[in-house]
C-alpha cells in the first residue's frame, strides 16, 4: 500500500488488521487464540483491533481474553478502538480488558510512534453509532505534515476523516455483509457501515484519503457467512 509521504523510516512497515471478534457469539476462547496466533505468525509491527471485541457482554470470560490477547506482541505496539456492541454491557470494561492486555485503547486520542527523527501519528476514535467520535480532539497533537493512521469502528467516518489530514484509515463494523451474493454483493447493510462495506477505498474530494474496512472475524445476529469469509489484513506500508 504505498503513501508518498509516508516516512522513510516507516517504509516497509507491516501492519496486521483484526476485528469484530464478537466474544461469546459463537466465538470462545479456543478460536480467538488460532486467531491471535495467525496475527502473531505475520510478524507484525503494528497491530490494530477495530472494535467489537464482545458481543454484548464480558461475561465470566474477561481474565481469560485479556490473557490471550496479551501474547500478541508487535515492534510498534497494539492499538484499538471499541465498536457499538463493546457499548451495549460495559464500554470502560471492554476498554480496560484491552489496556491490560497491552492495546492502546484510543477513545478519541492518539500516540505517536517515533522511529529515529521521523514519527507517525496513530488516532483513534469512538464509535459512530453508540459513542460520539471527536476527531478533532484525537489529532489535536499532530505535527504538521506528519502522517495519519486512523482506527475508527465504523467506515463510513471515512466521509469525515477525508475532510481533515488523514492518510489511511482502518476500520471494521460492516463484517462484509456477512451474506454476500455475485453481483449483488452484500444482502444486508449497517448503519455507519453503507457506503464502504469491504476492502478499498479512496475517499474524498481528491481521493487522499485511503481507507480499508475488514470484513472482521466474528458473526451477529445471525451465525453465518456466505461468501464473505472471515478475515486478518495484512498490510506493508510503502
Amino acid at each position: 500500500m504505498a503513501f508518498p509521504n509516508l516516512p522513510e523510516a516507516f517504509k516497509g512497515l507491516r501492519v496486521v488488521q483484526f476485528s469484530d471478534l464478537h466474544y461469546g457469539f459463537h466465538l470462545d476462547i479456543k478460536q480467538l487464540t488460532n486467531v491471535v496466533e495467525q496475527i502473531q505468525a505475520e510478524q507484525p509491527d503494528i497491530v490494530c483491533f477495530t472494535g467489537d471485541l464482545v458481543d454484548y457482554a464480558l461475561g465470566p470470560h474477561s481474565k481469560d481474553i485479556r490473557d490471550v490477547l496479551n501474547t500478541l506482541k508487535a515492534k510498534h505496539g497494539c492499538y484499538a478502538v471499541l465498536g457499538n456492541h463493546d457499548y451495549y454491557g460495559d464500554a470502560d470494561a471492554v476498554a480496560g480488558v484491552l489496556e491490560d492486555a497491552g492495546f492502546h485503547c484510543l477513545r478519541n486520542k492518539g500516540i505517536r510512534v517515533q522511529k529515529g527523527t521521523q514519527s507517525i501519528w496513530i488516532a483513534g476514535v469512538e464509535d459512530m453509532w453508540e459513542g460520539v467520535p471527536n476527531l478533532k480532539n484525537a489529532m489535536k497533537m499532530v505535527k504538521n505534515d506528519e502522517w495519519v493512521l486512523l482506527l475508527s469502528h465504523a467506515p463510513d467516518f471515512a466521509d469525515i476523516a477525508a475532510l481533515e489530514p488523514v492518510h489511511l484509515q482502518l476500520s471494521g463494523h460492516s463484517h462484509g455483509g456477512q451474506v454476500r451474493l455475485p453481483l449483488i454483493g452484500p444482502l444486508s447493510s449497517v448503519p455507519y457501515g453503507v457506503k464502504y462495506p469491504s476492502g478499498l477505498y479512496h475517499v474524498g474530494k481528491d481521493k487522499s484519503l485511503t481507507l480499508y474496512t475488514n470484513r472482521g472475524i466474528g458473526v451477529s445476529v445471525h451465525p453465518i457467512r456466505f461468501m464473505c469469509r472471515p478475515e486478518i489484513t495484512v498490510l506493508t506500508l510503502v
